[in-house]
């Protein structure tokens, strides 16, 4: 997937900085929204529910100076069952692939125990920064404190108040972020900002419009794929059919709902969405199948891309 922001052609200049960055933290820290953020496109989902993001999702920021390529990972917490200790594990693999680790902390919330133990996960000399999310909900009273708390839990890390959702604070933390980096070549043409696929995409918009039109234990036992997708340049057309999982008849009801209201109207949202990704208009077609605890087996977390 491309942008038109950066002319990958022209000479590097003396100086270019280069590497990944993994966005590391806990559960609903704002990491999904601070990827969307500075590429300055919406690739990631974002959701007020734990757990929203399931695996690594890689987006690129070019620069004429830099090259950062940000690992989205899922929020790290005390996993129970399968899905949620894949998850994890997902995040943790993403540390030490990186040459920063970018460790988001809701300032809104506040540290707690679980942030000891992030740090202990931490890979021993890897450079940290640590952005203080959220800071518009927080009085500047409080800042200090939090501020002074996490330097002493990472010694040598770079402490920045942020706010993905508003952009306060985001030149200061891409300044930290790019001067840690690696002198270094582009490892993706200027315009590339994610190397996922379409099709990945538009599976994560349709799983993002599940989570904020459902609720209680329906997002969680959801996964999406993408069946068909045809492209019709003449017609400025894309066709898409794409079946949710669930596991329970139970939750297939809630989500086609009365006379297919809900399933219509699920529909509908995503297909805005994936228009805005794609650039054309979107045909969208949506199934609902019962797959019975495909949470709890290997073989179905790994072609749900779990």
């Amino acid at each position: 997937m491309s942008s038109d922001e950066s002319d990958s052609t022209a000479p590097l200049p003396e100086g270019h900085r280069s590497g990944f960055v993994a966005i590391f933290g806990r559960p609903n820290a704002g990491k999904s929204t601070l990827l969307n953020r500075v590429l300055g496109q919406k690739i990631a989902i974002v959701t007020p529910k734990p757990q929203t993001t399931r695996r690594r999702l890689l987006g690129i920021r070019t620069t004429d100076e830099s090259q950062m390529m940000f690992i989205d990972t899922p929020g790290y917490h005390r996993a129970t069952g399968l899905l949620n200790e894949r998850m994890v594990g997902n995040a943790l693999r993403a540390l030490p692939d990186s040459d920063v680790v970018l460790w988001m902390i809701d300032a809104e919330r506040g540290p707690d125990s679980l942030e000891s133990e992030i740090a202990e996960r931490l890979p021993a000399g890897r450079s940290v920064v640590i952005a203080l999310n959220k800071v518009d909900a927080v009085r500047k009273d409080a800042l200090l404190p939090m501020i002074a708390h996490m330097a002493g839990v990472a010694p040598g890390a770079d402490v920045i108040p942020v706010s993905a959702l508003s952009g306060d604070g985001l030149p200061e933390l891409l300044a930290a972020v790019r001067d840690m980096l690696p002198e270094g070549p582009r490892y993706y043409a200027g315009d590339t900002l994610t190397d996922e696929s379409e099709r990945g995409l538009v599976a994560e918009f349709i799983r993002e419009k599940v989570m904020l039109q459902t609720g209680q234990e329906v997002p969680y036992a959801v996964a999406v794929t993408v069946d068909t997708f045809q492209e019709k340049p003449e017609r400025n057309l894309s066709v898409i059919q794409a079946t949710i999982h669930v596991e329970r008849d139970s939750q297939k009801g809630i989500l086609i709902g009365r006379g297919g209201q809900k399933l219509k109207s699920i529909g509908a949202s995503a297909r805005r969405d994936i228009e805005t990704l794609l650039g054309t208009r979107v045909y969208l077609e949506l199934f609902v199948r019962v797959q019975s605890q495909w949470t709890k087996r290997h073989r179905t977390l790994s072609e749900f891309g779990v």
